[in-house]
């Protein structure tokens, strides 16, 4: 009984996290719609949707990473490098579209793997790592692509990876929700899963009992990469071009994503249905502001200290638990 009482109470600070969030992205559908009668335009929720796919993907790899006590800031200048690879294989080099979508989810895992070895094996800390990997292929997406789009013009099915209405909803949606559904089944029941939580809890304490945390947080990083990549294809689609100077920035809403739906940034904690959320709310909290006509330094000025406030809560509820 004495093991029964932390775990109760830990699912039911999820539960209320979730639930909160939750409740935040309704009030926020709310006001917008009474806001702007453009809001609930079918158009725009579909433009909701597919930039939510982007963002989403990324902040569900990333939430791995935040979970083991980690950071990743380079998620989005890799999510550029994954299309930027898939773009030559396909456009430059004239392979078929699978293979150069393979392409760009590998590269975007390669990186991943770099990360992960930097920080496991050569204990430079993550934010140095990532930051390092942002930089290099924020390079390299200019050098590979000739510092040019990379556009999909000579193959038009590339872009029914996005855009392709499935039942009135767009594939890459689609693929944004598998790529969550297989994630959460990986963060909860897996040993993946659980060992990302105990490393993120503990991370001395998971080595002792046995548990190979290098290994495990190279491969958690890889994870993340591979996500990226997926991110990448997706964009790609949806803009029918890789856009080699695009990538930057994105991170920075990935990871709020995450932590304005629960995960918390001391790691060991965290869900994937709680960043679906959180990529929602960053989205709909975006085109709402755009829609009413706020500038766009404003924008960022809500995003951000909407990030502080979830951050301070999470530190509060820590707290108080």
């Amino acid at each position: 009984m004495a093991n029964t009482a932390p775990k109760t109470k830990a699912l039911n600070s999820k539960a209320t996290q979730t639930i909160l969030a939750f409740a935040s992205l309704v009030l926020l559908i709310i006001i917008f719609t009474i806001a702007s009668p453009n809001f609930f335009r079918t158009d725009n929720l579909v433009g909701i949707l597919l930039a939510t796919a982007v963002n989403g993907i990324l902040a569900v790899g990333i939430t791995f990473i935040i979970v083991t006590g980690g950071i990743d800031l380079s998620i989005g200048t890799v999510m550029t490098f994954g299309s930027v690879i898939a773009g030559v294989f396909i456009t430059m080099w004239g392979l078929p579209i699978p293979l150069g979508v393979a392409a760009g989810i590998a590269a975007g895992a390669f990186c991943g793997l770099v990360n992960g070895f930097s920080i496991a094996k050569l204990k430079i800390p993550p934010f140095i790592a990532t930051l390092g990997m942002m930089m290099i292929t924020k390079g390299l997406n200019l050098i590979v692509s000739g510092v040019k789009p990379v556009y999909f013009v000579d193959t038009p099915e590339f872009a029914k990876i996005a855009t392709l209405p499935v039942f009135g909803i767009p594939f890459g949606v689609l693929i944004f929700f598998a790529v969550a559904l297989v994630a959460s089944f990986i963060l909860s029941k897996t040993i993946l899963g659980r060992y990302t939580f105990a490393i993120g809890s503990n991370e001395e304490a998971a080595r002792l009992s046995g548990i190979n945390t290098d290994a495990w947080k190279i491969g958690i990083y890889s994870l993340g990469g591979a996500f990226a990549g997926i991110a990448g294809i997706v964009m790609a689609s949806r803009l029918q071009s890789a856009q080699p100077a695009l990538g930057a920035g994105y991170e920075l809403d990935a990871i709020a994503a995450a932590v304005i739906g629960g995960t918390s940034l001391s790691g060991g904690e965290g869900t994937i249905l709680g960043t679906v959320i959180g990529a929602f709310i960053i989205t709909v909290l975006t085109n709402g502001l755009r829609i009413m006509s706020v500038p766009q330094e404003w924008q960022m000025v809500v995003t951000g200290l909407i990030v502080i406030g979830a951050v301070y809560l999470d530190i509060v509820r820590r707290k108080v638990r």
